[in-house]
């Protein structure tokens, strides 16, 4: 796991789906010597040479990681023209997973937030939809029928309710 630590001070795993996971291979097969050690993203300069100022990267150090992914997300936005601040992430990740049915403790564990506070950090980042709401609601229509419930006479004996 290396010296990465969350801000409670503890390092901890990220799961990836299958999509992150091809995504990061494929960026790790741009670095042929590549060991288990490296970094992800590794430290490197970027510059331009020539007279047509061609891109190019040197001293790549690949044992030490990128000094500043704000940096490195702030490069990638503006080259790509997104939109987005890398936090807004964590609110697309936790509204889709919370969407999709996935239980607030494993939510909370995925994003790293401790048990004390699940609750409220889903509540701040989970934008939950008026379709995902519906849809929530339309299960209701899936579930068995009710089992009949006794209901008192007024002779102090019960009969069963219809539902």
């Amino acid at each position: 796991m290396g010296d990465s630590k969350s801000r409670a001070g503890r390092g901890r795993l990220v799961p990836l789906n299958d999509r992150a996971t091809a995504i990061l291979t494929f960026w790790a097969e741009s670095f042929p010597e590549r060991e288990a050690k490296h970094a992800v993203f590794p430290s490197e300069r970027v510059g331009a040479a020539g007279d047509a100022f061609d891109p190019c990267v040197r001293k790549t150090d690949p044992e030490t990681p990128v000094g500043s992914l704000k940096e490195a997300w702030e490069s990638a936005k503006r080259r790509t023209k997104v939109q987005v601040r890398w936090h807004d992430l964590r609110h697309t990740c936790c509204t889709r997973l919370l969407e999709q049915g996935v239980s607030l403790p494993i939510v909370g564990r995925i994003l790293g937030w401790a048990p004390s506070t699940t609750v409220r950090m889903a509540q701040r980042y989970g934008h939950i939809g008026q379709d995902a709401q519906r849809d929530a609601i339309a299960l209701l229509d899936q579930a068995p029928a009710a089992s009949p419930v006794p209901q008192p006479t007024s002779e102090g004996t019960s009969i069963e309710a219809v539902h």
